[in-house]
Order: C-alpha cells, then sequence, then structure tokens
C-alpha cells in the first residue's frame, strides 16, 4: 500500500458516508457530486426549477444559443472505464447544451493504463486539461477517491461527477430518477407521501441504492423491496432507512403481491456482471418477479412504472405504451437533469432562471 492509498484508506474508513459526503460541498454547495447524501430537499427543489428552466429555454434557437454560451468557456472529460450508453449520452449531451466542449475515454485499453499509470496519475493528467471530470468505474469508491484525490493533492482541483462506481452508488441517476417522480406526481400532492416499490436486483443494484437514499428527504415515504432472497436489499441500505425512521416491507415471493400497493414501481435487471465464476444469477428462479402485461391490472391507475435501464425481459413491452410507462420519459430526463447539476455546480444557474423572467 503506497502513500495515497494509506492516505485514502484512513479518510474513508475514519469517517462515516454523511461526514465525507459534507466535505465534497463547499460554502453549503455541492462541488463534487460523489453521494445521494450530498442532496438535501432545497437543492434537489432547486435543481427540478433549473431542469424545468432549460427545459423552457431550448425551445427556441435563441434560447439554445443563450444556453451554449453559459460555459462555453469550460471544458469537460468524461472518463468512462465501464460500459455505457444512457448516461455518458447524456452527460455528453447536457455538456453541449451549456456550451463545454467535450473529450473522453470510454476504454482503458487505448489510455496509459495499460502501460502502467496508475489510477490517481491519469485523474490529475485529466484535471490538467478539464475543467469538470464525469467517471464511471467499475470500482466502488473510484468517483470517491478521485474527488479526494483532487481536492487534497492537486493544486488544480476540478469537479468530479459520479456517473456510477462500481455497485455503490450511481446519484446522478437518483437525481433523474426522483425528478421522473416529482413530474409524476406534481399535480397528485408531490412525492410526499408515496409508497415507492423497488423490485429486481437490488442486492446490486446501484441506481436502487441512490434512490433509497435520495428518498430520505421526503415525507412518510414507504419503501417496499420486491426480489428473490439472493437479490434482496443489503443491510446496510435497510440500517440507513431505519436510522431515518423510514418504514419498508420485504417481499421475497412474487411481485404481484404488493403491486397493488404501490405509487411509484422501480423495476431493474439482473445484475449478472458481477457474478463470479459460478454465474449465482442463472441459479436464481426470478420468474415471479417480472411485471407483465396482464399485471397492469393490479397497478394503480395513477401509478409511474419506471426502469434504469438497460432492460431485459423484466417488463413487457407491451407495457411501453400504457401512460403510466414513465421509463422513457425517465431516460429523457437524465439529459437535463445532469445539465441542471452541472450549471448549478458551477454557478450560473441564476442567469437560467432570470433568463426565464425576461
Amino acid at each position: 500500500m503506497n502513500f495515497l492509498d494509506r492516505e485514502f484508506f484512513n479518510f474513508h474508513s475514519n469517517k462515516s458516508i454523511e461526514e465525507r459526503a459534507a466535505i465534497f460541498n463547499r460554502h453549503g454547495r455541492i462541488f463534487d457530486m460523489i453521494f445521494s447524501q450530498q442532496f438535501n430537499r432545497p437543492t434537489l427543489e432547486r435543481l427540478f426549477e433549473i431542469t424545468n428552466a432549460l427545459r423552457h429555454i431550448s425551445k427556441s434557437k435563441e434560447g439554445c444559443d443563450f444556453l451554449k454560451g453559459l460555459l462555453s468557456h469550460k471544458k469537460a472529460m468524461l472518463y468512462f472505464a465501464q460500459p455505457s450508453s444512457r448516461t455518458f449520452l447524456s452527460f455528453q449531451n447536457a455538456c453541449h447544451i451549456l456550451g463545454m466542449a467535450t473529450s473522453e475515454i470510454r476504454d482503458t485499453s487505448v489510455s496509459s493504463e495499460v502501460k502502467g499509470e496508475s489510477f490517481d496519475d491519469g485523474l490529475r493528467t485529466f484535471s490538467s486539461y478539464a475543467d469538470l471530470i464525469i467517471m464511471r468505474h467499475k470500482q466502488a469508491n473510484s468517483a470517491e477517491r478521485a474527488a479526494w484525490l483532487l481536492n487534497s493533492y492537486s493544486k488544480r482541483p476540478v469537479p468530479i461527477l459520479n456517473g456510477g462506481a462500481g455497485s455503490d452508488q450511481h446519484p446522478t441517476q437518483a437525481l433523474l430518477d426522483i425528478y421522473t417522480l416529482h413530474k409524476s406526481f406534481e399535480k397528485s400532492g408531490g412525492i410526499d407521501g408515496k409508497t415507492v416499490l423497488f423490485c429486481g436486483d437490488l442486492k446490486r443494484g446501484r441506481t436502487v441504492r441512490s434512490l433509497a437514499y435520495l428518498l430520505k428527504n421526503f415525507e412518510n415515504i414507504k419503501m417496499i423491496f420486491a426480489a428473490p432472497k439472493f437479490f434482496q436489499m443489503n443491510e446496510d441500505v435497510l440500517q440507513f432507512l431505519e436510522n431515518h425512521n423510514m418504514p419498508y416491507t420485504i417481499e421475497t415471493e412474487s411481485l404481484k403481491n404488493v403491486l397493488g400497493q404501490a405509487d411509484a414501481i422501480y423495476m431493474t435487471r439482473i445484475q449478472d456482471e458481477h457474478d463470479t465464476a459460478t454465474g449465482e444469477s442463472a441459479c436464481v428462479d426470478i420468474e415471479q418477479f417480472k411485471l407483465k402485461i396482464a399485471d397492469m391490472n393490479f397497478v394503480k391507475p395513477n401509478a409511474a412504472i419506471m426502469h434504469p435501464f438497460p432492460r431485459r425481459d423484466e417488463i413487457d413491452v407491451e407495457i411501453d405504451s400504457d401512460p403510466r410507462a414513465k421509463y422513457w420519459r425517465q431516460e429523457r430526463n437524465g439529459m437535463w437533469t445532469r445539465a441542471a447539476l452541472i450549471a448549478y455546480v458551477f454557478e450560473v444557474e441564476n442567469k437560467i432562471l432570470n433568463h426565464t423572467t425576461t
């Protein structure tokens, strides 16, 4: 273990996640976006407002030109060391909406890592060329390590946005998910008081973990975790919910048993890329945890059905045309919420919000 490894280990192991999350905020604002726990309700509501304004302004050429001038002096690096379609493209286009030039590494085999360059040296190299680093990595804590490094040991700290770190967290996915819930329920009392049903690979699904953490910011939320025992939610998330007096129930027999209770249904695929050599996923029967077209009779009339994608066969494609299916809208929301977050990090949101009133 080298010097930086020891220093990061001491930093990471001696503080709670809430304490570490606070370090990546500056002056009460998000600087690095690493954990869902960094969001509070006022910040979320501010980001909802920015997102709505961006969508409104972009409807005209004049508005698009205005937005492109906001951060045209900034550059972003997209460091994606793990496969991605939606997260990469939505972040790339979010940068372009705000006028940021982008560069990318999407395969570490074409980077100097194959020559033995360390993760830390690679990040410091990227920070020499970019004003923002957006990253996805297969290793848990990788985004936190990057933000810690550039804040503590670099003369040129740049913001890090976590686009997914191992099976740990995916906070910007949680942001677009919570915005989707906000829009889905804005005419029915908002997110407060709703029951959210999570189904699928809850054990290894970072999107589920991140959204569960984020729902702490809303009142009287109930959660249902529906999955075979092998894929049930990990104890750390359940302990977090208990610590914050957030009620939850666990269903291990069938999705149908709890469908009618849910205001929002969050489906996920089996994350078999995290299997060991024994291929555990193939040994678990998941048939009772798929949403079939016939199951829609049990779903509330105004429910919101969501999915972070990619999907396989856990939602019948016939459901796509049902007005309760929000997942394609959810996907589009990713670009806008990520653009709002970037605008917020660079503190240009007032220009956006004031533009809508002129």
